[in-house]
């Protein structure tokens, strides 16, 4: 038996569009099953984009509270060796003042010595 069907051209594009047509509402079909779906991976990606910022945003307080910790921790550290460097100029500038002193006594003593011992021999002679 023989094939009566009659293939023209216009029988084919009504076929095809057809088709077109299934394929189209076979794919709204699917996409509307699918959307609830959809919707709640949505809805997890953005909490787990949300939960990453809140993450990325606390390392950087945590970044900037050591930052600001060490900063002070070195002010302070520079104040702590100004402090020493000032106390050891102190100490030295101390220091020198009392060898100068002691030095400026034990000047004073010799003279002292020396003016009685010449004192003596005045009046010895006298």
């Amino acid at each position: 038996m023989k094939n009566t069907r009659n293939n023209d051209l216009s029988d084919r594009r009504i076929a095809a569009a057809e088709a077109k047509s299934g394929l189209q509402n076979a794919y709204r079909t699917a996409r509307s099953a699918a959307e609830p779906a959809r919707l709640a991976r949505q809805a997890e990606r953005m909490a787990v984009a949300a939960a990453r910022e809140e993450r990325r945003l606390e390392r950087e307080r945590m970044k900037r509270s050591e930052a600001e910790r060490r900063a002070a921790e070195a002010v302070e550290r520079q104040k702590a060796e100004d402090a020493a460097a000032r106390a050891e100029t102190e100490a030295r500038e101390t220091a020198e003042r009392d060898r100068i002193a002691r030095v400026l006594e034990d000047e004073a003593a010799r003279k002292a010595e020396r003016d009685r011992r010449y004192a003596n021999r005045k009046a010895r002679r006298a």
